[in-house]
């Protein structure tokens, strides 16, 4: 779940204080459609809506639809494109959407419904969704880590295994690393921050937003006492050999979906010289960093190498959850490890 459907939710319990409201989630895509499972849009039949399912060719009709009447059944599925569900719309983009929407009547039972949902999104917890059409949902429990949202389906019944929001935890605080924590709590990421250094604390540490964590204490012994799930990224922006090597050693024993850390070509070869040494890294496990880290944007300020680095993780999250389907091409960017480096990274 990303920081719109936090908002999506919000609103919803809102408006649920005066009138009913309908809660859209994307069930599958197929072909090019542009929002992935679980995206969610919040609408009134008045045509006010929050959240997104599509570019916007998905949004007219289906407001259209609900101002006529239409999806007055607890739930329903519909799908968009080619397929045969009504309202069997084509989409410009040539995908096919399938949606979730609930009629959620204005009150008490709609708003607690939605305010459950809304702590787990907050909370960073996964959800498990169980429904059975056309009823109203039956069960919102959390549950263990899911790394992508999913869908299951038998007949009528719809089971949502709702992904908690991606996690970033960056080891040591610099002035890259306040730049990405931006970018990530902009993303929908939970942003951890582990800093020790009494100095870089007082230099830095003022200057984190508000949502962003910060763990007064060593990245290596958090990643250590099992502080990394399979939905996070762990970088290293610090420059310290200290700090850096050390977190990248317990880092490669986690299941995070990105590891990297920031330095030079030269640097980045000295430091997996060291792993290899030191921690008897295997030319897999050393695989697994990215290093130098970002994608090759030219970047020259801390703001550009914290979007260069954003970039690479954002594309890796996506890569990792919606693995390409054979005969796809991957998106422009991907193979950017083995591409030349940041400008800022050729000769620091």
């Amino acid at each position: 779940m990303q920081h719109l459907d936090i908002t999506v939710v919000s609103q919803a319990i809102n408006w649920l204080k005066q009138q009913p409201v309908w809660l859209c989630t994307v069930l599958s895509t197929y072909g090019s459609s542009p929002r992935s499972p679980g995206a969610l849009l919040a609408a009134t039949q008045d045509g006010h809506y929050c959240g997104s399912l599509s570019g916007g060719c998905v949004e007219e009709d289906f407001l259209r639809r609900l101002a006529a009447g239409e999806y007055q059944a607890a739930s329903q599925v519909i799908r968009y494109g080619e397929g045969g569900l009504e309202p069997n719309v084509a989409l410009p983009c040539g995908g096919v959407l399938e949606v979730l929407i609930e009629y959620l009547p204005a009150g008490d039972e709609s708003i607690d419904y939605l305010t459950t949902l809304a702590g787990a999104l907050n909370g960073h917890h996964a959800l498990v969704k169980r429904l059975t059409l056309p009823d109203a949902c039956g069960s919102l429990t959390l549950t263990d880590f899911a790394s992508a949202t999913q869908v299951e389906r038998r007949g009528p019944q719809i089971t949502l295994h709702i992904a908690a929001a991606p996690r970033l935890l960056i080891a040591g605080l610099s002035s890259v690393a306040l730049y990405c924590a931006d970018f990530a709590s902009s993303l929908g990421f939970e942003v951890l921050v582990c800093e020790n250094r009494p100095e870089a604390l007082e230099n830095f540490a003022p200057q984190l937003r508000s949502n962003v964590t910060l763990l007064r204490q060593f990245p290596a012994k958090f990643i250590e006492d099992g502080g990394c799930h399979a939905n996070t990224a762990i970088v290293a922006l610090t420059h310290d050999p200290r700090m850096d090597d050390l977190t990248l050693m317990e880092a490669i024993h986690t299941p995070a979906f990105y590891i990297g850390a920031m330095g030079s070509l030269r640097n980045s070869a000295r430091r997996r010289q060291r792993l290899q040494q030191i921690a008897e890294f295997s030319p897999q496990e050393l695989e697994r960093i990215h290093a130098p880290i970002g994608l090759p944007l030219g970047s020259k300020t801390p703001a550009e190498i914290a979007l260069a680095v954003m970039a690479d993780i954002v594309q890796q999250k996506n890569r990792s959850a919606t693995p390409l389907s054979q005969g796809e091409s991957p998106a422009p960017g991907v193979g950017a490890q083995d591409a030349a480096p940041p400008a800022h990274l050729a000769n620091s």
